[in-house]
């Protein structure tokens, strides 16, 4: 069973229920202080900024006047910068290379306590190396999306552990579910994965289809889930508060009675 914990400023990875982490995507300055007060209403553990759907990505002045009016709102909240790609859902379309740096950037500013690196953003050596950068910084969480299908199990377990391989902190999936059986595949997975790596895993099935994959993440080894407060950032995500009671229910009533 995977037993290592990460900390995120004052959240902890991989121990309890599931945390929760809510989105930013707003397009302006004023965009994120509003989707941020908003966020911070709702029940949250990690602030995600999903700093590709910035209208000033590329912008170090603006994205760090971003980063602090988003932490003057969110207080001692752990903060997770993320530039989601084009081919993984995303609004961006730079090079590995300009990728790269606006990450690093960004890990600079102590305002940061996380990154998403997707593993498939560059070449192997590439990520990998970016991956242990990081690390020297941020808390790194390596990620791998597919908007249209949901992989063979076993190539599941080769992506989270290739992540595990490239020490990363924390190994996220997320995958598009086309039938029922596609999301038992990917509970299948993160179940057989949590008895291969010793670090918190975050996986989900998204989509209407795949919503329970959001919910059980704590039988099956899920150490996260993502909700809304408003706007979600990918398909499947549901009220913050709708999502904090079922994960209660869960844990209160099922997990606790197995472990």
């Amino acid at each position: 069973m995977n037993t290592k914990t990460i900390t995120i400023r004052n959240i902890t990875l991989g121990s309890g229920m599931p945390k929760i982490c809510l989105p930013i995507v707003g397009n302006t300055i004023e965009e994120i202080h509003s989707q941020t007060e908003i966020i911070m209403q709702n029940p949250v553990d990690i602030v995600e900024w999903r700093a590709d759907l910035f209208a000033h990505t590329t912008d170090s002045s603006a994205v760090n006047e971003a980063i602090w009016a988003i932490r003057r709102i969110i207080r001692d909240t752990p903060l997770l910068y993320t530039i989601r790609t084009a081919r993984e859902g995303g609004k961006s379309s730079l090079s590995f290379d300009q990728y790269a740096a606006l990450i690093q950037q960004a890990s600079q500013n102590p305002l940061i306590d996380a990154v998403d690196i997707e593993i498939l953003s560059g070449s192997k050596d590439d990520v990998a190396n970016l991956i242990s950068t990081m690390k020297q910084t941020a808390i790194v969480i390596a990620s791998s999306h597919d908007f249209t299908r949901t992989p063979a199990k076993e190539e599941l377990i080769e992506r989270l552990c290739y992540m595990d391989a490239c020490r990363a902190d924390v190994c996220k999936l997320a995958v598009m579910p086309q039938s029922a059986e596609d999301v038992l595949t990917l509970l299948a997975a993160t179940a057989k994965a949590r008895e291969l790596i010793n670090r918190p895993i975050i996986t989900m099935s998204m989509g209407k289809l795949g919503l329970i994959s959001r919910l059980c993440g704590e039988v099956f080894g899920s150490a996260l889930t993502f909700g809304c407060a408003g706007q979600a950032s990918a398909p499947g995500q549901i009220d913050a508060k709708e999502l904090k009671a079922v994960l209660e229910i869960t844990h209160n009533n099922f997990v606790q009675n197995i472990y």
